[in-house]
């Protein structure tokens, strides 16, 4: 895939500039692989030899909030508006992998951990992770990428297209398309788990957007489905925010509510993935 660079890759090789090094150690892939880049007077030189400019380079390095794709010696930032929801997505830099900032809202936790570490506390939950895995919502692919590695299958559903194509351009996100043990859905996760089989999954991991954006995906009705798909003694990991907060607390009492009336029979919190744990 083409290179895709940040501010932390951008500012390493302007300082490894400045030191009047000849060559850098850095990324092209947000921190997924490491490789030795020559320095030239008028740019970096790429493995495909050619140069990027130091403008684009301090363009990079000047902007902490976006990812940017390197195509044709010129930086794009990566970054989508989505006209089937009227949203703008933009791929949001970290230490790790990347988030996404949807409409100025991250998709995945980053103070105090990253969008992996955030990732790993939510498959820990209903751990083990095998069988046939249901991944309500695709977003970055971390979730079903991750399950994957385990997982027999993993369905995992995405509402906006555009999103797909932020996967696409994503270092980190590559597995869902390499990767033939995931299946990737389009639509909304209330229509899509409706046309799956009874109890065909061992694990399901349903992490919504918010409640404000998406209240359908936290009712009775969705989670009635969410029961029928589960096979016998079957765990579900749901996903709310911090239980700890007013919001995230007032959320997560409906929740163990509405699962319970749902035919769940334990709903227990999992604080550090932010979220409980539901099970058949």
């Amino acid at each position: 895939m083409l290179p895709v660079l940040s501010h932390y890759q951008a500012q390493s090789i302007l300082e490894a500039r400045k030191s009047g090094a000849s060559s850098v150690v850095t990324s092209l892939t947000l921190g997924l692989t490491q490789e030795e880049l020559p320095l030239q007077n008028s740019g970096v030189q790429l493995p495909d030899r050619a140069l990027l400019p130091w403008s684009e380079i301090e363009e990079i390095a000047a902007n902490n909030s976006a990812c940017f794709l390197i195509e044709d010696r010129t930086a794009r930032k990566i970054q989508f508006f989505s006209e089937t929801l009227n949203r703008a997505y933009t791929l949001y830099p970290t230490t790790s992998a990347p988030t996404m900032l949807i409409s100025g809202l991250l998709m995945h936790r980053i103070k105090d951990t990253d969008p992996r570490q955030d990732t790993l506390a939510k498959i820990k939950t209903i751990a083990p992770v095998a069988g046939n895995v249901l991944d309500t919502a695709m977003g970055l692919g971390y979730t079903a990428i991750e399950a994957a590695r385990t997982a027999e299958t993993v369905t995992t559903i995405e509402l906006d297209p555009t999103v797909v194509d932020i996967c696409r351009l994503n270092p980190w996100s590559q597995d869902l398309f390499a990767n033939d043990r995931i299946t990737r859905r389009i639509g909304d996760a209330f229509d899509v788990v409706e046309t799956l089989e009874d109890s065909a999954y061992p694990r399901v991991i349903h992490d919504p957007p918010v409640f404000s954006l998406a209240g359908h995906l936290y009712g009775e009705d969705f989670y009635r489905e969410l029961y029928r798909v589960l096979t016998p003694r079957g765990r579900l990991f749901h996903y709310i925010g911090d239980l700890q907060s007013r919001s995230g607390a007032g959320v997560a009492r409906g929740v163990r509510q509405r699962l319970i009336a749902a035919g769940f029979k334990r709903v227990i919190d999992r604080p550090q993935a932010f979220g409980v744990a539901a099970y058949k």
